[in-house]
């Protein structure tokens, strides 16, 4: 049975509730969720109740989580059981109830009243409603998450088996995935939070009985839910199956990026069996155990035997970690990567068994620099060019041009990366490179300016500056490449274009080095027009 789309709604008035289901229909729902724990106080609703039940345009699931359970519901039980009772018994029933494992099991009384309200074995009588038996943590994974299991699994009257928690890292997903793989009865396996999200997008992939989506960002029911345009659009919902293979972007954060939507898109275009997720792996306030981290978040996801993981863009801050543990497995890296430390391309080689035969290593940051620099300077070899920045980004793209014969100056705001960088550019390609202070960076004479930083960038640390003083943009004939993205024109573009130079906006920087990620996992040529122009019309909106 394909998994089911399942729109929940919190209830606050009947006909705004059923308008609201209305649309969920409209945009693609299999089923919708009632949460009526806010709307439910007692006897007094019970008609209302009976009545949005009645008029649902779809299936429906009819819910009343108790604030012990992280809901809203602080009535009677007695009243609770009693609308369950009046649910079961109605012309128009609701095809699930969700109840808690915790009340379930804590009443014999309850018990039996939802049992004769639901249809389960045993029970000869045409009654439609069956039992979604049910379990959240909203703090973290509960430490008896397997006894919880198997008590939901072993109930007769449980048609339904759901388990919700917090999900704590990437690592979560995968216990969830086998809570779905080691299914005895139709399950619901999901992760909150924004580390959740991989549960809900693949719960096709391992055969879950549903999974949810809210009709808007502002109308979620609980942490980390997409919407349904997101799920069917973005991540293409409908596609995935068990042979899907997964990709995404790894780093902290990555809710904001781009990658999902181009390489999503690009897998519908040319018909490929892939879904594009992100991959959040955190740090510490202080990088503490990033590397850590890291490491054993990655080699989970390569070696899980059923995620099928085939690739991954890689971002800050991992992109040297990448390299360090490539060098650990003995994975394959490529020039840049190798010389510059730090890497944003994994590719994963599997067997048909499915067990992993290799892996390489890559980035796609320097050919895409490198290549937007030649389109708009001819060739580099030669030229000067000033790196603005140190970190990953910064290094692939100086040993790019190094390796492209260009003559690279780099200056940080931290002066110790800058040298440090420099030096390794000379080891492999001597007198290449030179370190200058962040304060005569306006001072240099370059053919062209690289701006590596982050200053400028949409929810980073100096959103409204420029890394470049006003000074530096009196002099003619410079091109500058941003790599920033988002926005699309930052202050530093606006004021190099206001000076004359030729300029090369992160947009496009962003699609080629996608670009390059898309064709080394699917080999074949990626849709660059329509990366470009997806990527321009999110951003304008």
């Amino acid at each position: 049975m394909p998994t089911l789309l399942c729109v929940p709604i919190m209830v606050e008035s009947v006909d705004r509730a059923r308008a609201e289901a209305i649309r969920a229909a409209e945009l693609g729902a299999d089923l919708v969720e009632f949460r009526i724990d806010q709307f439910f106080s007692g006897s007094e609703d019970q008609a209302e109740v009976l009545r949005l039940v009645a008029g649902s345009p779809l299936p429906c699931i009819v819910t009343c989580r108790p604030t012990w359970e992280g809901g809203h519901y602080d009535g009677d039980e007695d009243q609770r059981v009693s609308l369950y009772e009046a649910l079961g018994a109605a012309a128009h029933p609701p095809a699930y109830i969700d109840a808690e494992l915790g009340a379930y099991t804590r009443s014999a009384n309850e018990r039996q009243k939802l049992d004769l309200a639901v249809d389960h074995p045993g029970q000869h009588r045409d009654v439609r409603t069956r039992l979604i038996l049910s379990s959240h943590d909203f703090a973290g994974r509960p430490n008896d998450l397997t006894r919880r299991m198997l008590a939901m699994q072993a109930e007769p009257g449980a048609s339904v088996c759901k388990a919700a928690f917090r999900a704590r890292s990437l690592r979560d997903n995968l216990e969830l995935f086998d809570i779905l793989t080691e299914r005895t009865k139709p399950t619901i396996a999901l992760g909150m939070g924004e580390f959740g999200l991989a549960s809900r997008v693949l719960a096709p992939k391992f055969g879950a009985f549903l999974t949810f989506a809210s009709l808007r960002d502002e109308a979620a029911t609980a942490p980390g839910q997409p919407t349904i345009t997101d799920l069917l659009d973005r991540y293409r919902f409908r596609s995935i199956g068990p042979a899907t293979k997964v990709y995404g972007i790894v780093g902290w954060p990555v809710g904001h990026s781009m990658s999902p939507l181009i390489h999503n898109a690009g897998f519908a275009e040319i018909g490929h069996d892939g879904v594009y997720l992100p991959l959040p792996i955190a740090v510490g306030e202080d990088g503490a155990g990033a590397y850590e981290s890291f490491k054993a978040t990655m080699l989970e996801l390569v070696h899980h035997p059923r995620l099928d993981l085939a690739g991954c863009s890689v971002t800050m801050p991992h992109k040297e970690n990448l390299v360090r543990l490539a060098r650990e497995q003995a994975w394959t890296l490529d020039e840049v990567a190798s010389g510059s430390g730090a890497a944003n391309t994994l590719a994963i080689r599997r067997a048909p068994s499915g067990s992993v035969t290799g892996a390489s290593v890559a980035n796609t940051d320097a050919a895409a620099a490198v290549g937007c620099l030649a389109a708009a300077l001819g060739s580099p070899r030669g030229r000067p060019v000033v790196v603005l920045g140190a970190g990953g980004v910064a290094r692939a793209i100086a040993f790019g041009l190094g390796a492209a014969g260009a003559v690279v100056t780099v200056t940080n705001r931290s002066p110790d990366r800058a040298d440090r960088l420099a030096a390794d550019i000379n080891h492999a390609f001597p007198d290449t490179a030179r370190a200058i202070p962040w304060s005569d960076r306006a001072a240099a004479q370059p053919d062209a300016y690289i701006n590596c930083t982050s200053i400028g960038m949409q929810g980073g640390p100096a959103p409204d500056d420029s890394p470049l003083p006003p000074q530096a943009l009196a002099r003619a004939n410079i091109t500058l490449l941003e790599t920033v993205y988002n926005p699309v024109r930052t202050r530093l573009l606006s004021q190099a274009r206001d000076a004359g130079w030729r300029t090369i906006d992160g947009v496009t920087m962003f699609v080629d080095q996608g670009a390059r990620q898309f064709e080394l996992w699917t080999s074949h040529p990626a849709p660059r027009d329509r990366f470009d122009r997806l990527v321009r019309d999110a951003l304008s909106r």
